[in-house]
């Protein structure tokens, strides 16, 4: 193979693969079988098509649920990279920095992100955790109270709009019957402490469940306290078997989160429990205050039609001491070392479904439309005072940014013929940005300035079922993503105002899968994926927390995933997620490697892998259950492989593999049900980079995770 071609897989060999792979598996299912009633269900999701469930097996896409029991076993229920190392084609990272929230990418996208989420749309109890402009967070995601995760990647992921590379939707749990108390506590390595209370039941018609939470860490590394607040309420009303009313309420508080920066290579060998010495001279810092309210109305209309009506609103605001030298910030066209935001966003959107017949086969119609605003005050301020820095100081940057968002949508399912479905989907996106400039003096104009993106985005899927426990399916899509405000807000080069000068990205995907249940208890989902995107967002340079972006050429990302899930008997059960995932810049382009750098000034070739992407991940787990004791534990395997930090790849994260252990025990006492808990992550005590900041500028490109760390927990829940 000639240097510096990217590997492929050959489409055909892996169609290939997948259908004998299916078909002897499928055979194996059948001198196992039992009869038909018996079979084991596959779990039902609403991802797919909005607001219609569908099974998971019968989805012509890469879906994944993760129930509650697993949320809850998988550590002390904070952040969403416990439970997302499980689905094959996510790579989700703990930055052990709570002041940037964690690193999630699926299928490479997302992966650029040098703080939060974005790439990705996020929903909560059918809320957006995104931002019209793509960026989202998921710290306000209540896991103790969630009643399952679905991760959607590939193709119908386009479905959801802008910036949708895959989708992450976190349900709470409905209230009742019965109405229960519940209190749990968590401590561990590293300061770790969790306490939280839960209420849930059912008064009437009303059916609720509220939950609330407080978590604080004096953090693995040096200046990485974080103390976090959250509080989640779902309260579901029933009018009739036609009409539901849902409420949701959820707040989530982060007061002086430290930032430790990222670490060379040289500091984390030496110790990689150290902060970058800049943020000590500058307290880097953030403080997050996020409070957010949600309705959704359902209406049943008769002869198979109903109407869905969501709405939200909400506030954060956003606080962060950078370390931006003091020299850089004193000409006037330089916005500041501290970034303050006060962010209102709300949207709504409405759909109509419709179950009917087309040529005497079911046919499910979707259509709607949905509506997003976010209105952002961002000021700017120097982070010293005189000789004193990690302060606020004078006043360097005053707008007003906007984003609005209108799509609209349709989608259908069609069973064609008895072994044959074909699901579709088009869906219309305009998002306009727009900034008004309250900071004109000398030497600083008026910035204000406004730019619209628009696609039409369509997807196609078809599944043959080959038999009631082997589906092969094939689906393709068009998306596309806008920059987000935080992309935007610093120009490339070193002038003042918004980037206007930035495209949005579009891409082609398609996969081909196959998902079967075989052995009675068994199930097997694997896929073969490939996305093509051009005018790809690229970080162009990265220092003391302040990023800058241009548009590059083309990018390929092929691959492979595949979950594997069972039980053997006598207690025992066994999983597997595997992903192979090649992605490669397809064209040159020029960046910058070091600060401060107005014009791009080095080669990139074509053919450099896309930095903060993994080539294989996999995780394992051999758990083993006896329920007559109330006793569960397990081994679990987790496997990163290299993540290239930069453009150029010029230097990467080593692959590391980890072993964790865990264990419970519940008894169940009259109206009491006591669990107590113990997990130790890093068995072996390995030194490795948990996550990795893409190009940043002075080389602190390294986060590092901790050795060998425990966790402990005990609960109590009272049924009344």
């Amino acid at each position: 193979m000639p240097a510096g071609r990217p590997r492929r897989i050959a489409a055909g060999h892996a169609l290939a693969f997948l259908i004998a792979s299916g078909c002897t598996l499928q055979a194996l299912g059948q001198t196992a079988s039992e009869p038909a009633g018996e079979r084991s269900l596959s779990p039902v999701v609403v991802t797919v098509t909005h607001g219609v469930e569908q099974s998971a097996f019968d989805a012509p896409a890469s879906v994944d649920v993760i129930d509650a029991s697993t949320i809850q076993n998988a550590g002390p229920e904070v952040n969403l990279s416990e439970v997302l190392v499980r689905v094959p084609g996510v790579v989700a990272q703990n930055r052990q920095n709570y002041a940037q929230d964690i690193q999630i990418s699926s299928r490479g996208f997302g992966a650029r992100s040098t703080f939060g989420v974005r790439g990705l749309r996020l929903y909560a109890d059918g809320i957006p955790a995104s931002f019209p402009d793509g960026q989202g967070q998921v710290s306000n995601f209540d896991l103790a109270s969630a009643s399952r995760i679905e991760v959607l990647r590939g193709p119908f992921s386009v479905l959801y709009g802008n910036s949708s590379g895959g989708v992450i939707s976190l349900f709470t749990a409905d209230g009742g019957p019965q109405t229960i108390a519940d209190i749990s506590t968590t401590w561990g390595s590293n300061g770790v402490q969790r306490t939280g209370v839960k209420l849930s039941g059912t008064e009437g018609a009303a059916q609720y469940n509220i939950s609330a939470a407080k978590f604080s860490t004096d953090g693995y590394r040096e200046h990485s306290a974080a103390t976090r607040e959250n509080f989640n309420g779902k309260l579901k009303y029933t009018v009739s078997d036609d009409t539901h009313w849902t409420f949701v309420l959820n707040n989530v508080n982060m007061p002086g989160v430290q930032d430790p920066l990222g670490l060379t290579r040289a500091e984390m060998l030496a110790n990689p429990r150290q902060a970058t010495p800049s943020a000590y001279t500058f307290n880097t810092r953030k403080s997050v205050s996020q409070l957010q309210g949600g309705i959704v109305f359902d209406q049943r209309l008769g002869a198979g039609q109903s109407f869905q009506i969501t709405t939200y609103y909400g506030t954060r605001s956003t606080e962060q001491f950078q370390s931006i030298p003091v020299a850089t910030q004193r000409p006037l066209t330089q916005p500041g070392g501290v970034i303050d935001l006060s962010s209102r966003y709300r949207g709504l959107d409405a759909r109509w479904i419709d179950k009917s017949r087309l040529l005497g086969k079911p046919l499910t119609l979707t259509a709607g439309v949905s509506t997003d605003q976010l209105s952002q005050a961002r000021l700017g301020f120097q982070n010293f005072v005189g000789t004193t820095l990690g302060v606020q100081g004078a006043l360097r940057r005053d707008e007003l940014d906007t984003v609005n968002a209108f799509d609209q949508y349709v989608q259908g399912q069609w069973e064609v013929a008895e072994r044959w479905s074909v699901s579709a989907g088009l869906r219309h996106s305009r998002v306009s940005f727009g900034s008004q400039d309250h900071y004109i003096v000398a030497g600083n104009g008026d910035d204000s300035g406004s730019v619209s993106y628009q696609a039409t985005t369509p997807a196609l899927g078809v599944v043959f079922h080959v038999t009631d426990a082997l589906n092969l399916y094939a689906s393709a899509g068009r998306g596309f993503e806008t920059p987000t405000l935080n992309e935007l807000a610093y120009r490339a080069d070193g002038g003042t105002g918004l980037n206007f000068d930035l495209h949005s990205a579009t891409s082609r995907q398609w996969e081909v899968g196959m998902k079967t249940e075989f052995m009675s208890n068994w199930r097997l989902n694997a896929a073969y994926f490939r996305a093509n995107t051009a005018n790809e967002t690229v970080v162009l340079s990265n220092f003391g927390g302040r990023s800058t972006y241009q548009n590059a050429g083309m990018t390929q990302r092929d691959g492979v995933e595949a979950a594997l899930s069972g039980h053997w008997g006598k207690g025992w059960s066994t999983y597997l997620a595997a992903t192979y995932l090649n992605a490669t810049y397809g064209s040159s382009f020029l960046t910058c490697v070091a600060a401060p750098c107005t014009t791009p000034n080095t080669l990139i070739a074509a053919g450099n892998r896309i930095p903060g992407i993994p080539r294989a991940s996999l995780f394992g787990e051999l758990a083993w259950q006896h329920q007559a004791w109330g006793l569960e534990t397990a081994l679990e395997w987790r496997h990163v492989g290299k993540i290239y930090v930069d453009d150029r790849n010029s230097d990467a994260a080593s692959q590391v593999s980890l072993i964790n252990l865990r264990a419970s025990l519940t008894q169940k006492l009259g109206h009491w049900a006591v669990r107590e808990f113990v997990r130790v992550d890093n068995l072996t005590n390995r030194n490795y980079s948990g996550s990795v900041i893409v190009n940043e500028s002075t080389s602190r490109f390294f986060e590092p995770a901790p050795g060998r760390n425990w966790l402990a927990g005990l609960g109590a829940a009272y049924t009344f």
